[in-house]
């Protein structure tokens, strides 16, 4: 499908992202978050994700927004979730409410019964464009983190269980462990090229901060890590667990090796991000994790 950019307000032009836009969107999204949360949290790997989302084609489902001076002032994305981000310095001007409007239009052009966008709560002003639209919650999403102690132990292993770093070769297991792991709540399955594009083949990838969990000689969890540039955090992207070893404590004991491995790296705090649909909030806190700011997905009915 051509491209179809959205209606803006004077003084800003659109044109379709690509790969090569990669570094500029992530500057703009960084900025956004330092707005809403003080610090950075997404990586140029994450938006280089967005372009191998199988069902995304850029030149239709994507749009950069620049002002006069051909600076990146806002950006959207649309395959059956999306996003929308616009510059601080940028807001309070139409282009949020604009983008919106364009990513409603766009799904409904492909066919979708309703489209998800993920808003954090601080952000008021957000909240309440989206609550316009006529988007209402689905899911709340949590921040979590956990500070390290000046001295860091691991209890045992639960018996049977056999824990070490993801090592070359460990990745294909893996992404299958996740898979059927998440089944029960993800929208759909990834492909081993999509899932490699979020964790094990971004640049931030940090396989010896990564431990897997074998019973028996088969991998039965994994906790996959990613290095925060620029900063004294760790991030834990995906922790899994096969469903019939669940409940005896490998999750546990994941997390906190990779918090061990995070604070042995020199790093000062792990977070990771959860929502209601998962269940796994009370299994957090009880490591020792905290909130430290939360989100709500919401939808729009399209159909």
């Amino acid at each position: 499908m051509p491209y179809s950019g959205p209606m803006l307000p004077p003084g800003y032009r659109s044109r379709p992202a690509g790969t090569d836009d990669v570094d500029a969107i992530h500057a703009l999204v960084a900025e956004c978050e330092r707005a809403v949360d003080g610090r950075v949290q997404t990586d140029a790997g994450s938006v280089a994700a967005v372009f191998a989302r199988p069902g995304l084609t850029p030149n239709s489902d994507t749009v950069l927004v620049r002002d006069r001076s051909g600076r990146s002032a806002a950006w959207a994305w649309v395959d059956r979730r999306s996003e929308v981000d616009v510059h601080p310095d940028h807001r309070g001007r139409g282009l949020g409410a604009a983008l919106l409007d364009w990513v409603g239009e766009r799904a409904l052009r492909a066919g979708s019964e309703g489209i998800v966008q993920t808003v954090p709560d601080s952000d008021a002003g957000a909240v309440a464009l989206v609550r316009s639209r006529g988007y209402i919650p689905l899911v709340t999403a949590w921040l979590l983190e956990f500070t390290m102690p000046d001295e860091f132990l691991v209890p045992e292993a639960p018996p049977g269980i056999v824990v070490r770093p993801l090592r070359a070769g460990d990745e294909p297991a893996t992404h299958l462990l996740v898979q059927d792991a998440f089944d029960g709540w993800q929208e759909r399955r990834q492909s081993y090229a999509e899932w490699a594009k979020h964790t094990v083949e971004r640049a931030t990838f940090a396989p010896a901060l990564s431990p897997l969990a074998f019973h028996d000689g088969q991998l039965v969890g994994a906790a996959l890590s990613l290095e925060v540039p620029e900063s004294d955090e760790g991030y834990i992207e995906q922790l899994a667990v096969r469903r019939d070893q669940r409940g005896h404590g490998i999750a546990r004991h994941l997390l906190r090796y990779a918090f061990r491995a995070f604070h042995q790296a020199g790093r000062h705090t792990c977070t990771l991000w959860t929502h209601s649909d998962t269940g796994a909030l009370d299994l957090y806190l009880r490591v020792g994790m905290t909130v430290r700011h939360s989100s709500t997905v919401f939808r729009k009915e399209l159909l």
